[in-house]
C-alpha cells in the first residue's frame, strides 16, 4: 500500500484528546456509551425500515442508507479511539493510518451525498407531490444511492492518493485521535501547499457546494409551504427540520475543517469529535424522536419481538 517515495515512517503516534489518565478514562466510558447508542440506534432504524412495509418509501429507503453509512463511518474511528484510551502506546501503522484515512473519507463523503439526495427527495415530495412516485421510483432511488457510494469512493481515492504520494521521514506524532488528511499533511517532509489547495478543492468544495444545494432546496420548500394548510405545513416542516438539523451538525464541522487544511486551531480536535462521533449518534435520535411513523414502526417491531419471545 505504501508508494515508492521517500517515506521512512513505519508508524504514527496518535496524541489523542488528552494526556491525563483520568480524563482518558472518563472519555473512554463517555465514547463507549456514544458508540453503543450509534450501533443500537442505527441498526434499529435499518431493521425497522427493512421489515415494516409502511416504511418502504423513498424517504425511508434513504434513511436506512444514511443509518448504514453512519454505522460504518463511526466504526472507522470509534473502536481505535476506545482502545487507545486504555493504552499508553497510541500507535497506528503507516498502512493502517492510510486505510483509516481512506475509509473515513469514503463513508464521510458518501454521507454528504446521501444527505443531499434526501434533500432532493423532500424537495420533489413537497414541491411536486403529484409526480413524486413517478420521479422517485425504485430505479431512480437505487441509482441515486449507488451514485452517492461511488462518489464517496472516488473522493476518498483522490484524497488518499494525494496523501500517500508525499514523503514522511519524521516526526510521526499526529495531533488527533485518528488519521485524517489535515493533521497527517503537517507531518510530510515537503512543501504541501499545492496538496492543501487540491484538498480544499476536493473535500472543502464538495462540502460547501452540497451545503449550498441543500440551502437552495430548503428555500424552495419553504417558499412552496407558504401556500399549504397549517396541518400539511406542520408535517412537512417536522420532517424537513429533522433533516436540516442533521445537515447542520454534519456539514458545519466539515466545512470548518476542510476549507483550511493548512491552518489549525486548538478547537479542531473537538470539532473532529463532533462530526466523527457525535453526529452519527444524534442521527437516529433526531429521526426517531421527530418522526411518528418511525416511532410507531419501532413500537410495533418491539411488540412483535416481545410477543415472539413469550411463546
Amino acid at each position: 500500500m505504501v508508494s515508492a517515495n521517500d517515506t521512512s515512517v513505519q508508524y504514527f503516534i496518535l496524541l489523542g484528546l488528552s494526556k491525563s489518565l483520568d480524563v482518558q478514562m472518563f472519555l473512554f466510558f463517555l465514547f463507549l456509551m456514544f458508540y453503543i447508542i450509534i450501533l443500537v440506534g442505527n441498526l434499529l432504524i435499518i431493521i425497522t425500515v427493512k421489515v415494516d412495509p409502511r416504511l418502504h418509501s423513498p424517504m425511508y429507503f434513504f434513511l436506512g442508507n444514511l443509518s448504514l453509512v453512519d454505522l460504518c463511518y463511526s466504526s472507522v474511528t470509534a473502536p481505535k479511539m476506545l482502545l487507545d484510551a486504555l493504552s499508553e502506546a497510541k500507535a497506528i501503522s503507516f498502512n493502517g493510518c492510510i486505510a483509516q484515512l481512506f475509509f473515513f473519507h469514503f463513508f464521510g463523503c458518501t454521507e454528504i451525498f446521501v444527505l443531499t439526495v434526501m434533500a432532493f427527495d423532500r424537495y420533489v415530495a413537497i414541491c411536486n407531490p403529484l409526480h413524486y412516485m413517478t420521479i422517485m421510483n425504485q430505479r431512480v432511488c437505487s441509482l441515486l444511492v449507488s451514485a452517492s457510494w461511488l462518489g464517496g469512493a472516488i473522493h476518498s481515492t483522490a484524497q488518499t492518493l494525494l496523501t500517500i504520494r508525499l514523503p514522511f521521514c519524521g516526526p510521526n506524532r499526529i495531533d488527533n485521535f485518528f488519521c485524517d488528511v489535515p493533521p497527517v499533511l503537517k507531518l510530510a517532509c515537503t512543501n504541501t501547499y499545492v496538496t492543501g489547495v487540491l484538498i480544499v478543492s476536493n473535500s472543502g468544495l464538495i462540502s460547501l457546494v452540497c451545503f449550498l444545494l441543500l440551502l437552495i432546496s430548503y428555500s424552495a420548500i419553504l417558499f412552496t409551504l407558504r401556500l399549504r394548510s397549517s396541518e400539511g405545513k406542520h408535517k412537512a416542516l417536522s420532517t424537513c427540520a429533522a433533516h436540516l438539523t442533521v445537515v447542520t451538525f454534519f456539514f458545519g464541522p466539515c466545512i470548518f475543517i476542510y476549507t483550511r487544511p493548512s491552518t489549525s486551531f486548538p478547537i479542531d480536535k473537538i470539532v473532529s469529535v463532533f462530526y466523527a462521533v457525535i453526529t452519527p449518534m444524534l442521527n437516529p435520535i433526531i429521526y426517531t424522536l421527530r418522526n411518528a411513523e418511525v416511532k410507531s414502526a419501532m413500537r410495533k417491531l418491539g411488540s412483535a419481538w416481545k410477543f415472539g419471545g413469550n411463546k
